[in-house]
């Protein structure tokens, strides 16, 4: 076994054939996102050519493996692809339309592009062998129609009885390719020769291969296996892993040891432990703790929502293009900081705030707002205020599940506000704070004391899905409760939530009042049914619920009231518990009086918004409040956005915002998000305006500062 690195022009030079074995699966690449990744890479190495050519060096694009086969006589020399036939196939689809760009504007290349497509001289079999690359059946015809437009395809293959699909998979890869060629060798409807020799040197010398050659006693197959993991498919991680560890070849060493061997064990070794490969499901999908970490990563990086199924894709267009780490090293630490915080949010301890926050999510199941928390910890440089910052994002979410408000908007709104943090020039807790203070509609706003009281008294709270979320709740307000004069007591029992008066109170719980009524006057009378119904809507009510221990629930849960509560006040030691001393009875009025105690403890915990234009979202004036129209800031005023890494800057001229480097203008702030994004938004939430004191203010806020 032999390997060697090789450009791609180095591949198909000289006269040689790779054929595909009809057992191996047809061509498969799409536009998105292989071709595109591709031409990215490609267009990469050209711009360096033309900017630096001293710091080029080929972009290695994976592995292939072939074996030669015995050739006699006139017979080209012939090798048989074991691994990767998606990738040659695509660079004789490219060459191909480099080749036909060349031809239509009467280029010199056109000749030099058609001795990488076809073989030429002494052959056994011409109308075969000429062509450099032979496709397995499947794809044969239309791969043949595009190197060689004027070939007889019946005279090299019988037309197939189907041929839908993979003509159309070919034919879409050479039109890709042939137009993103045009885009960048004609310059204003002019061809340029000298664009079209920068990428045929880019896949010269920019971007290369490793061919792996295989000698009379390698096994092809445990090769391949080997290659392919054997089967199990890489992981974002394990891809991101190689990228990263790729780059930083060359380092040299030190005392004997390879500097890239130092960086992997300080950053990397750590990710690998079985901590990291512990599954972890968030909605509906599961994968390894590594995976959702490096994604929280990304997406707090670039302050936008990343899939963990693009991660690696994502992180790799991200580095290249942007460039955001001086050196490898630093990238790895940025990496190493995130596992940091991430680690201390799985590890749940009392006293962190990073550990009670985890605590919180893990109950509420907010692993939407992970890439926020990260950010807060390691990029806002909020040093001892990150207590504070966890406090209000836990307030903010947990005030709004009491309310019963929706979470669907949340992945996209936690990242989307990394990036007006990050713009923020003052305290970024205190922006933070008066930002979630500021929304004010059903998707993202934050309730006030008015609004969550309501909720609080008069929404049912006890489903078995929320039990997790109000036993952090019911912890929180024992911890709360307990003074300085009580015991320094931890909570290690497994406590259950636990209806007071129980569910099914008909078999213990009489209403009082109507003892003399049968069954059957009980169902005609008004009085009882209206006190029945109001009982109903007591019993799941949060003034009714309280903690237990297993063993305890089960042996009180259904119990008349004498034997329940004075079971519950004797082997209960928590102050929630002793406080039920002072109901001599349990009903209705009790449950709405410990109801209403319990909420003035949890405003006490859980602090509401700091509204800055002093509107409350139950006001009657709300409605008219949120319908106002507001038109853009007055001309000359400059505007921000921040994309995926990327900040767009524009300005206001005549009423409308033009923004640099994207076409048209647009009258609202919502249209020239929508431009850059390609995506429905909210403008006023991605825009920031540079005000008259020089200071960066967001668009949201400054439409509240002109009503």
């Amino acid at each position: 076994m032999k390997p060697y690195t090789r450009s791609i022009i180095e591949l198909f030079d000289g006269k040689k054939r790779y054929l595909i074995p009809l057992y191996q699966r047809q061509y498969a690449w799409k536009v998105k996102p292989q071709l595109e990744l591709l031409w990215e890479d490609i267009e990469r190495a050209a711009h360096r050519l033309t900017t630096n050519r001293a710091s080029l060096s080929p972009h290695f694009m994976g592995a292939l493996v072939v074996m030669q086969l015995k050739t006699y006589g006139k017979q080209v020399q012939a090798f048989e692809i074991i691994d990767g036939q998606q990738r040659l196939t695509t660079f004789e689809l490219l060459l191909a339309a480099l080749r036909d760009v060349a031809l239509t504007n009467g280029s010199r290349y056109a000749d030099e592009l058609q001795k990488y497509l076809l073989n030429d001289g002494v052959m056994e079999s011409p109308e075969v062998e000429r062509f450099k690359l032979w496709p397995s059946l499947t794809d044969r015809r239309a791969f043949v129609s595009i190197v060689e437009p004027s070939a007889d395809l019946d005279a090299i293959e019988p037309r197939p009885n189907d041929e839908d699909g993979f003509v159309r998979r070919s034919t879409a890869a050479h039109a890709f390719f042939k137009q993103k060629i045009e885009s960048h060798v004609l310059i204003d409807g002019k061809f340029e020769e000298y664009h079209l020799e920068t990428l045929f040197e880019a896949l010269k010398e920019g971007l290369a291969v490793v061919s792996i050659e295989l000698e009379g006693g390698d096994d092809p197959q445990t090769i391949f296996e080997t290659l392919n993991s054997r089967g199990v498919d890489l992981t974002p991680a394990d891809l991101m892993r190689n990228f990263i560890f790729q780059r930083a070849k060359g380092l040299g060493q030190v005392e004997g040891i390879l500097i890239v061997d130092k960086l992997y064990e300080k950053h990397w070794h750590p990710l690998d432990r079985a901590f990291w490969n512990q599954t972890a499901s968030r909605g509906r999908q599961t994968r390894p703790r590594l995976d959702w970490m490096l994604t929280d990563h990304l997406s707090m990086q670039v302050g936008d929502l990343i899939s963990v199924e693009s991660l690696f894709e994502s992180y790799r267009r991200w580095i290249l293009n942007n460039q955001p780490f001086p050196t490898v090293e630093t990238e790895l630490e940025s990496i190493t900081a995130t596992a940091g915080v991430e680690t201390r949010l799985f590890a749940l301890k009392k006293g962190d705030p990073l550990g009670e926050f985890g605590r919180f999510a893990d109950a509420f199941d907010v692993s939407t707002a992970m890439p926020l928390v990260v950010y807060l910890a390691t990029g806002a440089d909020i040093g001892n205020d990150l207590a504070r910052g966890l406090e209000i994002l836990q307030s903010y979410i947990l005030r709004r599940d009491i309310c019963g408000l929706t979470t669907k908007n949340y992945n996209r709104f936690f990242v989307g506000m990394i990036s007006r943090l990050r713009a923020a020039e003052d305290n970024k807790v205190n922006e933070m704070l008066a930002y979630l203070s500021s929304r004010q509609s059903d998707t993202d706003r934050w309730p006030d004391d008015s609004e969550w009281g309501k909720a609080w008294m008069g929404r049912d709270q006890y489903k078995g899905a929320r039990q997790p979320r109000l036993r952090f709740l019911f912890e929180s307000i024992e911890l709360a409760k307990r003074t300085v004069l009580n015991e320094d007591i931890e909570i290690k029992s497994e406590l259950t939530i636990e209806h007071i008066m129980p569910q099914r109170w008909q078999d213990n719980w009489p209403i009082l009042g109507f003892e003399y009524l049968d069954e059957g006057d009980l169902n005609r009378d008004l009085d009882y049914l209206t006190k029945q119904t109001e009982r109903e809507v007591a019993v799941n009510k949060i003034g009714n619920l309280t903690l237990l221990t297993g063993p305890l629930n089960t042996s009180v849960s259904n119990g008349p009231y004498s034997v329940k509560m004075p079971a519950v006040r004797s082997h209960s030691s928590l102050a929630l518990n002793r406080e039920l001393n002072n109901f001599d009875e349990w009903d209705e009025t009790s449950i709405s009086e410990r109801g209403r105690s319990l909420f003035k403890c949890a405003c006490q915990i859980w602090q509401g918004p700091d509204r800055l234009v002093g509107i409350s979202p139950t006001s009657s004036n709300w409605n008219d409040t949120i319908k106002q129209s507001v038109k853009l800031p007055p001309d000359g005023t400059v505007g921000r956005f921040t994309y995926f890494g990327k900040t767009y800057t524009g300005k206001v001229i005549d009423g409308v915002l033009y923004v640099d480097g994207v076409e048209g203008k647009f009258s609202s702030l919502s249209s020239a998000s929508g431009a850059i994004t390609g995506t429905s938004r909210n403008g006023w939430n991605d825009w920031s305006f540079l005000d008259e004191h020089g200071s960066w203010k967001l668009a949201s806020e400054w439409r509240q500062m002109t009503r």
